[in-house]
């Protein structure tokens, strides 16, 4: 549940900041060159951010889930 509201409160902040930043900026990457609203830039910013996060926790929770389960001593001594 506190995950949860940790998301909504980030949400809430990216959308007034984003809100109260709405000028036309200029973006620059590699041969690429076009105008865009700052809102839109950082929505898009923090979305990749999310989405690599997220697809990096996946892959930590299978790695993590493969891992086979250590033998104990006791089970050792029943065979």
């Amino acid at each position: 549940m506190s995950a949860l509201i940790l998301v909504l409160l980030i949400i809430a902040v990216v959308a007034v900041f984003s809100a109260q930043n709405a000028l036309p900026v200029s973006i620059v990457f590699l041969f690429w060159k076009f105008q865009a609203s700052l809102a839109i830039v950082i929505f898009l910013s923090v979305l990749t951010g999310v989405i690599i996060a997220s697809i990096i926790l996946l892959w930590l929770r299978i790695r993590r889930a493969k891992k086979p389960a250590p033998i104990s001593r006791t089970d050792d001594k029943a065979l």
